[in-house]
């Protein structure tokens, strides 16, 4: 689940191995780039944490945060079927 603190939506995720988890940021990347909204993230082995927060609205949660989040969600779900 995303949970919203100091002005982020921020969500980690775990997958079965680094493969996995780099796929899952590659199709992340791809949903960002058509939203023209990137995420600052991190990557260890098989976890990917990701932060969301609009910069050139002061560092806050916009719409555009929500949708890339809701956008991700579905990437995940998919992946994980």
């Amino acid at each position: 689940m995303w949970r919203e603190t100091d002005n982020k939506l921020t969500r980690n995720f775990e997958f079965k191995d680094f493969r996995a988890a780099m796929a899952f940021m590659n199709k992340v990347a791809d949903v960002a780039e058509e939203l023209n909204h990137h995420p600052w993230w991190s990557n260890v082995y098989n976890k990917v944490a990701i932060e969301l927060t609009t910069h050139d609205a002061g560092n806050t949660v916009t719409d555009k945060d929500v949708e890339l989040a809701r956008r991700i969600d579905e990437l995940y779900d998919n992946l994980m079927v």
